[in-house]
């Protein structure tokens, strides 16, 4: 699934090639791509049809274009999702679900071949945000997001510390990927109790996280095969660097000993035996 820094490219290409723009007509091929939008896609359509798409924003993996209406048009590309600008007249993706046809002469196209995705037009508060996204916290990149409430907040938890960094009411962003790199940047096992945290540990952490993630934005994200790319269906290259996920059985980059996988919420988590011992008294 696309993680904070995927969704955050994919955010910057809208920016750039669809914000201001008008939406001249709307097609949906697949209603399940517009399940949330309980109206229908008819509704859909016709909410979209005629309004100018503003400045893209972003919380955690969510993103929107608000509308010129109280409005948003919300997106979460789920496992598979994708955002794509091309030509008009441009050959239809396998998996096309929903094409917004721009004044411009191009066309924002959603991509999605498993169908776990979707967009929705939706209403916003008062500041802009869209109804169902008002529950996920800020993101550690999110120039308001609250350091020292966050610190507070983890270590009030009686859980273990990659659970609580995946946990999108906590902060939101932090997916499986970066979760492992920060954690074994931090030399911290996943398993480690949130309630024997330092403070001075959690901010290292944190700092962490933001250092995997900056340098993964640069990068254009992490693209493990197709199924992710920006609006102009580039891959991202930073599953160059990772140093833990994914790596089973390859030396750690800091000390040779073999990354070691383990089962961890229906997925796995990548660490280091030497350089995140496993806690003696850990909660998963």
């Amino acid at each position: 699934m696309p993680e904070l820094p995927e969704v955050e490219v994919v955010r910057r290409g809208l920016q750039q090639h669809a914000a201001g723009r008008t939406v001249v007509a709307v097609q949906v091929l697949h209603p399940r791509a517009v399940r949330r939008h309980t109206a229908g896609p008819d509704d859909f359509a016709a909410r979209l049809t005629g309004r100018r798409l503003r400045a893209t924003s972003r919380r955690g993996k969510f993103l929107w274009l608000p509308l010129d209406s109280d409005d948003a048009l919300l997106a979460h590309l789920g496992m598979s999702g994708q955002l794509v600008v091309q030509p008009v007249g441009a050959d239809d993706e396998v998996h096309l679900r929903v094409r917004l046809t721009l004044d411009d002469g191009r066309e924002l196209r959603f991509v999605d071949q498993r169908t776990f995705g979707g967009l929705d037009v939706v209403g916003t508060d008062r500041d802009g945000v869209p109804e169902p996204v008002l529950h996920i916290a800020r993101d550690p990149l999110d120039p308001a997001f609250d350091d020292a409430a966050f610190v507070a907040a983890l270590r009030r938890r009686r859980t273990g510390l990659k659970r609580a960094l995946l946990d999108q009411t906590l902060v939101s962003g932090i997916g499986n990927i970066y979760a492992d790199e920060a954690l074994w940047r931090s030399r911290l096992h996943y398993a480690r109790a949130t309630d024997t945290m330092t403070r001075p540990q959690v901010h290292r952490l944190l700092a962490d996280v933001r250092g995997v993630m900056g340098e993964a934005l640069a990068e254009g994200g992490t693209s493990f095969d197709s199924l992710y790319v920006d609006v102009n269906g580039r891959s991202g290259y930073f599953d160059r660097s990772l140093a833990a996920y994914g790596q089973e059985g390859r030396p750690c980059p800091r000390c040779g000993t073999p990354v070691r996988r383990d089962p961890f919420m229906n997925r796995s988590s990548f660490t280091c035996p030497r350089c995140q011992p496993r806690p003696r008294h850990g909660r998963w």
